[in-house]
Parts: C-alpha cells; structure tokens; sequence
C-alpha cells in the first residue's frame, strides 16, 4: 500500500509539472526569435526596395504599394490578444496548481474506497455526481461543498465549480482561501476576467488573510490585466516572502515582478478608432479591425499593434511596448509615430480592395487623446 502511495504521488507530480511547466512559464524567447529574423527579413526586404526606387528602376507608386505589402505582412504577426495578459494568465494557472492535486485525493478520501487498489477506481465523473447528490441532502456540508468546487474546478466545470464555491462562502463567510477559490473559478468561468466581482472577493480574502498566495497571486494578476503594472508588481512582491528562494513559483513570479516592473516605465500611446458617417454602411459588425502604429520617420513595420471586431466601433485603444514585434523595435523607441486603422473585409492584414482605413497626422510616442478617423476606401 505505501509504495503504491509512493508511486502515485510521484506520477502525479512528474505529470502536473510536465502539464503546468509551459503554462507557467512565458515563451517569450520563441516569440523574440521568430521576431528578430522576420525583423530582418522585412529590413532587408525594405532595403532592396529604397534602392530600386533611388536607381529610378521602381516607380513611386509601385515602391508604396510594396512597402504597404511589407507592412501587411508584419501585421500578420499580431496575436488576436496582447502579450501583456500573459501575466494574468500565468498568475491563474499557478493558483489552479494548488487545487487540482488536492482535490484528486480528497475527492477519493471523501467518497472512494482506498482499499479497492487491485480493482479500477470509478470514474471521477461518478465521484463528482455521488458528492453533489451528497450535498442535495446535506446542504449545510461547507466542506462537502469546498470539496464539489474544487472537482468542477479539475474538471473545467468553472460556472459549476462557482456556483458551488459560492455556497460553500455563504455559510463561511470569513475563510479566505474559499474566497479566493470562489474568486478564481468566477474568472475562469466569465473567460479568464478578474474585474468587478472576482477582484472584490480578492479584496477581502486579503484583509482575512494578507498572506494567502492565491489571493495575492490573482490579485497581481488583476492588476496587470488592467495595466495597473505598478501595482501588480507590488502585489506579487508580497508573495517572495512566503515561498523558497529557489523554488520553481519563486523564480516565475520574479519574472512576472521584472515583466510588470518593465511595463511600468513603458511609454503608452491612447486615442480612439471611429468609423466617418459616409462609409458606416460599408462595415460589417465582424469585420476585423487593425491598429497599428508605424515610426514618422523610420521602417513601415508596425511597431506595437492590436487587433478587434468592427462591432466595438468607436474604441478607444491603448499601445505600448508590450505589442511591439520585435526586440529593438518598440514604441518608446521612436519619438513621432503615425497610427492608422483599417477594417478588412476578408480577416487579412494585407490591405485589399474594398477595406476601409485611416490614419492620424504624426504624433507623439506617448500621446493621449489621438483621433483616428477610418474615412477612405482601399482601391
């Protein structure tokens, strides 16, 4: 019995850290690589192209249409959400680290038969069902229903796993890690979204406990997906104390510490994107919209871009240079930016025939307020 123990707890381990490690961890330096050489491609690219168009064997026309192709192609790098809630997403997935393998073993302590090892265990779909008709008759079970939110939990059930927790909270009003779990599971459920009710129950679980790691851990992570970078660096600062040194979560929360700390002093430029009375008839609500921001004066690469629907026209936008799409290549590099928009009817970011676009006279790197007027048709 106890080597079977033994073994499964090893298993368990090897297989949560093969599952959570590429989670966890950002894979920041495969995005910079693939950056740096399509970054090269484009410059030298560029490059042949200024130097046809100087020796008068490239026609103006011909030369813009090609530099707009350039640019098309290093749009077609952008992710359909900013890197910057990668660290929103990493400080969930180190919280679901804690629950999950709790709840294997609870859950078959609770209702299984340990004693049953040379027979197969029920399925866990049946364990689940045993403990939540458990609860129908026993409705006042706080454990019971702490242990039925952290099953869903395991098995992506979140508004379930909510729900349950939420019971659990009303007869434990003052059990922080409850509320921290409740708070976890409303995130997961409403599409990985701290704000509003998830960041309130975080909120209190800190003034029970200013300790739990889950709490702080989400918290951080509420904070950075509002760009409050500041503060969420702060948030998981409070989290170095309480781990080893040397740990696998000490050494991921430093970066996310490092990341936000970065972002922080990061330039950011804000305006917003509406669509001009004469072409609104031409616009679908699924329509892709891009924003992009390109140097005044420098490459026609996109330095920091963003993707939407049409649908959440007018929007207002926010850059910076955790959108940038390539090291070396970043907004705050660059004091004068032009920012254009363009709805694309088929999705793609090469412009085609029957977009629509716009763009912002030169501004400022930082600037607040810009205005960005999608008004013209591509031909």
């Amino acid at each position: 019995m106890t080597l079977f123990w033994a073994l499964g707890a090893a298993l368990a381990a090897v297989a949560l850290a093969l599952v959570l490690r590429p989670l966890v961890f950002s894979r920041k330096s495969a995005h910079v690589a693939r950056r740096e050489a399509n970054l090269a491609i484009y410059k030298g690219q560029l490059r042949e192209l200024e130097a046809d168009l100087a020796a008068g064997t490239l026609a103006a026309a011909d030369y813009e249409r090609a530099r707009r192709e350039l640019e098309a192609r290093a749009l077609e790098d952008v992710a359909e959400e900013p890197e910057r809630r990668q660290g929103a997403a990493r400080a969930l997935t180190l919280a679901l680290a804690v629950a999950i393998p709790l709840c294997a073993a609870a859950l078959y302590f609770a209702v299984g038969n340990p004693g049953a090892i040379d027979s197969p265990p029920p399925q866990m779909q049946a364990l689940v069902e045993r403990l939540a008709a458990h609860l129908r008759e026993n409705p006042d079970d706080t454990a019971g229903w702490k242990l039925l939110g952290r099953a869903y939990a395991s098995l992506e059930r979140y508004p379930e796993a909510a729900d349950a927790y939420a019971k659990a909270a009303v007869r434990a009003p003052r059990d922080p890690e409850l509320l921290a779990d409740l708070a976890e599971a409303l995130a997961m459920a409403r599409g990985r979204r701290l704000e509003g009710e998830p960041e309130k129950l975080l909120a209190r679980a800190l003034e029970l406990d200013p300790k739990n790691l889950k709490a702080l851990a989400l918290a951080g992570g509420a904070a950075f997906a509002r760009q409050d970078y500041a503060a969420a660096a702060a948030t998981w600062e409070r989290m170095l104390p309480l781990l080893p040194a040397d740990s696998e979560d000490a050494r991921s929360i430093r970066a996310s510490i490092e990341e936000a700390n970065g972002l922080a002093g990061a330039r950011r430029l804000r305006g917003t994107v509406s669509l001009s009375a004469k072409v609104k008839g031409k616009v679908s609500p699924d329509d892709t919209v891009f924003i992009f921001a390109r140097a005044a004066e420098g490459p026609p690469m996109p330095l920091a871009a963003l993707r939407r629907r049409a649908r959440e026209l007018p929007l207002a936008f926010t850059l910076d240079d955790s959108m940038a799409m390539a090291p070396g290549m970043r907004l705050s590099g660059f004091p004068r930016v032009i920012v254009s928009a363009r709805v694309s009817k088929t999705g793609d970011a090469k412009p085609q025939p029957g977009d629509l676009q716009g763009s912002s006279a030169p501004v400022a790197s930082d600037a607040a307020g810009v205005r960005v007027v999608i008004d013209s048709e591509v031909r």
